[in-house]
């Protein structure tokens, strides 16, 4: 598994495409599904993905398939991490090849909207938990990846 992370427009994808030579197979977390991710090659706008099965548990939609496979509960942040935990050993898993591709959302002014603060949160517990089964981690600059791990 590998995971490439940075700002939003700094060239993620294209460098993941670049570095790797996988330039088909990827799923636009913005409407792909759950089941997917789990035999794609790489997955590119992983937040926003997290974002809307955010949004569709909280709205009780398709309650079979959101990002932990389960109701995300947020009362505890022991809990947040174990549900990240899970979800990052179940990609681990099912589709140990995977390249993610994600925003880093912890900069910057913090959002006002509860809702917002959760998924930046929420976004932050999984990425940490990839970034540790991670095989390599790489942040992207301008263009420019930067190895992590």
């Amino acid at each position: 598994m590998k995971l490439i992370i940075g700002g939003a427009y700094q060239g993620k994808l294209a460098y993941a495409k670049k570095q790797y030579h996988v330039t088909e197979g990827w799923l636009d977390g913005q409407t792909c599904r759950m089941s997917e991710i789990l035999s794609c090659c790489g997955i590119y706008h992983f937040h926003e993905y997290v974002r809307r099965m955010m949004q569709e548990d909280l709205n009780g939609q398709d309650m079979k398939e959101n990002i932990f496979g389960m109701h995300i509960q947020t009362g505890s942040l022991s809990s947040l991490e174990q549900q990240a935990e899970n979800f990052a050993g179940l990609l681990e898993r099912e589709n140990p090849n995977i390249l993610i591709v994600s925003n880093e959302l912890g900069y910057g002014v913090v959002p006002m909207e509860k809702s917002d603060r959760l998924w930046r949160e929420v976004t932050g517990r999984i990425c940490t938990s990839l970034a540790k089964r991670a095989d390599e981690v790489v942040r992207v600059v301008c263009g420019v990846g930067q190895h992590l791990k």
